[in-house]
């Protein structure tokens, strides 16, 4: 019989074991976080993407970020692309399952916004058409993992490894780095949209001599104009 507590000790150590290199990411975390404040309060989108358990983690991540984690304040566009449940069913029949975010990526994903995949094996074949399709539109990528070298780390353009062989403390700290990742954002968020916002109004263009602003022709002296379908003609 199996002592009592031992799967939660066997757990518990192997997320420790796993804790204490994480810590060194903070940097990287901090970085993208900063990056990504900026990207969305400029306009621009985050897509996230992951099968299974990483699906249920890059949901949770957008959640955070078109909901709010601490403080109110304003949405930030950001989609989980296998919530797209007809897209993906439809795509899966008529391309086949890898194709399912690759279509996806190309349909949403424009230059500047960022693609971010969660794979605890990194090998997941439809996150790889995912990073290729990205990096035809141009989109940036970032890449949630576990252990290096992995093929999806190596496609995308930057990639936190988190260093453990157990698939379930990866996942664990992933949604530590999902919290992290809005935290570092929300707490550069104030400066991101102040430098977003233009320093003062803009100036209109002066019209064309003879047009409206708005592009239509400015009314001078007489207009003849139907009254209410009665044929006669009124001065206006």
């Amino acid at each position: 019989m199996m002592p009592a507590g031992s799967l939660l000790d066997t757990h518990l150590g192997n997320l420790a074991a796993a804790l204490t290199p994480y810590r060194r990411c903070e940097p990287q975390l901090a970085r993208w976080g900063a990056d990504l404040a900026h990207r969305l309060a400029g306009g621009g989108r985050l897509l996230v993407a992951g099968n299974g358990g990483s699906a249920a983690e890059a949901q949770h991540l957008t959640a955070e970020l078109v909901g709010r984690l601490h403080d109110d304040r304003q949405p930030l566009s950001a989609i989980a692309l296998h919530a797209e449940t007809s897209a993906v069913t439809a795509i899966a029949n008529d391309y086949g399952y890898d194709a399912v975010y690759a279509r996806q990526v190309r349909a949403h994903g424009r230059p500047g916004d960022v693609l971010l995949l969660l794979s605890t094996s990194g090998a997941s074949p439809n996150l790889l058409a995912a990073a290729h399709a990205a990096r035809e539109v141009g989109l940036t990528t970032w890449a949630l993992t576990g252990p290096v070298p992995n093929p999806l780390a190596d496609v995308c353009d930057e990639a936190l490894a988190v260093p453990s062989a157990d698939t379930q403390v990866v996942q664990e700290l992933h949604l530590v780095t999902g919290h992290l990742l809005c935290e570092y954002l929300e707490q550069e968020l104030p400066a991101a949209l102040a430098a977003a916002v233009p320093a003062g109004p803009v100036p209109a263009e002066p019209a064309p001599a003879g047009r409206l602003p708005s592009g239509g022709p400015v009314r001078t002296g007489v207009e003849v104009v139907l009254d209410g379908g009665t044929g006669r003609q009124v001065d206006a």
